[in-house]
């Protein structure tokens, strides 16, 4: 399993997800074509708030999200929609939650979501809304890349807690164009590069790893046998976010 399997998912973000070797290469090339920049805002938004909040819902088990607080994108970032009553926060990450190196950075046909946890809420979630209001101020990747280096080296976002960790078991998720709802899975998020430290990566180990440079986080990801809807999953052999 490739170490940056996870980019897509934070990242964050959602995501977020990479790829390493000469097939990332080749798929980078016609992506690259295909998102040279930022499409237009309305490509990104969802039309409707309360499709939205049903997408942002679908991230987690309806006994986790109907207590959790929604957020939807607008055209000046995400605003709040429903109050949550246990902490959690649902939301649906669009494409920047990826590493700005990454080639679908700008893909407007993303559409992740996902279910922080309180500590996840408080502190990595953070991240996220951050990019994205410098995505919607028209700032470059270069410029997002460097502005969120520096709040994290003047500590302007809150460090990581422990615990830290989201939902990702949406049915309806659309990773990218290469994995497109691929398998539903739980994130953790730990600070540094801890790969090593859980066993990630090797062989039979259920633990899939990437470390993210650029929120100087490991990202854990473990896959769940179920959608959050309680459907079976079934096997993905062979596909790949």
């Amino acid at each position: 399993m490739q170490k940056r399997t996870l980019s897509f998912l934070v990242l964050a973000f959602l995501a977020q997800v990479a790829f390493l070797g000469a097939s990332r290469q080749a798929r980078a090339q016609s992506e690259k074509v295909s998102y040279p920049a930022m499409a237009p805002v309305s490509e990104y938004l969802i039309p409707d708030e309360n499709s939205e909040i049903a997408l942002a819902r679908s991230a987690a088990p309806a006994s986790i999200a109907d207590g959790a607080e929604v957020m939807v994108l607008g055209r000046k970032g995400y605003t709040t929609a429903v109050k949550g009553t246990n902490g959690f926060l649902c939301m649906v990450e669009r494409s920047w939650g990826a590493a700005t190196d990454e080639p679908e950075f700008w893909n407007p046909k993303v559409r992740s979501p996902i279910c922080f946890n309180p500590p996840a809420a408080r502190t990595f979630a953070l991240i996220f809304l951050m990019k994205t209001k410098l995505v919607l101020a028209g700032k470059s990747k270069t410029e997002i890349a460097e502005t969120t280096a520096a709040a994290l080296d003047k500590k302007e976002l809150l460090a990581l807690e422990p615990g830290t960790m989201c939902y990702m078991m949406s049915k309806q998720q659309y990773l990218n164009d290469r994995g497109m709802s691929w398998h539903p899975h739980l994130m953790f998020f730990v600070s540094g590069d801890e790969e090593k430290s859980w066993g990630a990566n090797l062989p039979g180990s259920p633990i899939i790893a990437a470390n993210d440079p650029e929120e100087r986080v490991t990202i854990f990801m473990v896959w769940v046998g179920k959608w959050s809807d309680g459907t079976p999953a079934g096997t993905l052999a062979g596909n790949s976010p």
